[in-house]
């Protein structure tokens, strides 16, 4: 908004909920505001009990993190040496591949089929090739909005060399039904992570939280921030894990927002990729036309981010927005593609 002068945007840029939290939990967190000098329960314990109850497993195979941003060094801090290979798709959520460099583990790569997936054949070859210590993989994707069914996803799991840890972020699982993701395995080479910030609407209070074995969480907690969760985050999150109601309702609404975006892309010509996500990714043909109408929506007040490594460049990406977002946008990147 500094760099274009705009007074306000249509926020379609970030995979934020575009239909808020829970009103328990904003509820909750402005009834808990008078406590604000207390500081935050660093175990997070009635947190992790009814997470715990939730996945099925016990509180202490489960940490609490400021969101799968933190979550995603610690495991990098705790399971990667200096120099220790470090394994993604090019492309894929970049944070992981920061932390591999900002800790001096060695990044190693596969790559994104022409469609858009990420190759798991390349990346259990490359994990045998180059033994590497960590494996990163994001079920949904991000940035494609790809989803490996449990089948496969179980069949990738199995094929990866049992030395290497897979750090399999979920952060969109909860768009997708519980018994479609990889089954709740609590083994030492598997880490599971997932978010308040996107199916419950918090990405602003940064909390989210690992599922893995007890030895594992008891690595995490030798390193991790023991206050670094915000108190009001917690509170929060917890209200929401009561309300399902309102957690299907936003489910819904996204599904509806993905298909508003494949009709989009219908009437306009150009392809969509099926996503399981809150977001769609558009495609523009080429990087550099891509590029352009990213930056020539957001002079018209609509942001959209585009992902930054081929084959997936030449598309645009856009959030799940309200009806209202979604005919902005759509009006805008109708001008612009007349322009071009």
């Amino acid at each position: 908004m500094r760099e274009t002068g705009l007074r306000e945007l249509v926020r379609l840029g970030a995979n934020e909920s575009a239909f808020g939290p829970s009103p328990k939990a904003v509820a909750a967190m402005t009834a808990e505001l008078p406590r604000l000098s207390w500081y935050g329960d660093p175990e997070s314990l009635d947190l992790r009990d009814a997470l715990a109850e939730k996945h099925g497993c016990a509180p202490s195979q489960i940490v609490v993190g400021a969101g799968i941003d933190d979550l995603m060094g610690l495991a990098v801090r705790a399971f990667v040496a200096p120099g220790e290979p470090a394994l993604m798709a090019r492309g894929t959520y970049p944070t992981f591949l920061y932390h591999v460099a900002g800790y001096g583990g060695t990044p190693v790569y596969a790559s994104y089929r022409d469609d858009g997936r990420p190759d798991i054949e390349e990346l259990v070859a490359v994990a045998r090739g180059d033994l590497a210590r960590i494996v990163y993989f994001a079920n949904p994707d991000n940035p494609s909005g790809h989803f490996v069914p449990r089948d496969e996803m179980q069949r990738f799991y199995d094929a990866l060399p049992h030395d290497s840890l897979l750090l399999l972020d979920e952060a969109y699982a909860d768009f997708v039904d519980e018994a479609e993701l990889l089954p709740p395995v609590f083994e030492d080479r598997l880490i599971r992570l997932r978010t308040f910030s996107k199916a419950y609407g918090m990405a602003g209070a940064r909390i989210g939280y690992a599922l893995s074995t007890e030895s594992n969480i008891r690595t995490f907690g030798k390193i991790r921030l023991h206050y670094g969760i915000n108190r009001n985050a917690q509170v929060g999150a917890l209200a929401s894990l009561q309300d399902d109601a309102f957690t299907e309702n936003v489910v819904g609404e996204t599904a509806r927002a993905r298909e508003a975006y494949y009709q989009l892309a219908r009437e306009l010509g150009t392809a969509a990729i099926e996503s399981r996500t809150n977001f769609v990714c558009l495609g523009m043909e080429s990087a550099q036309r891509a590029t352009r109408v990213m930056n020539e929506l957001l002079l018209r007040g609509v942001w959209v981010r585009k992902p930054g490594a081929p084959p997936l460049d030449s598309y645009i990406r856009v959030s799940a927005g309200t009806e209202p977002m979604r005919r902005a946008f759509a009006q805008a990147l109708r001008a612009v593609l007349e322009t071009l």
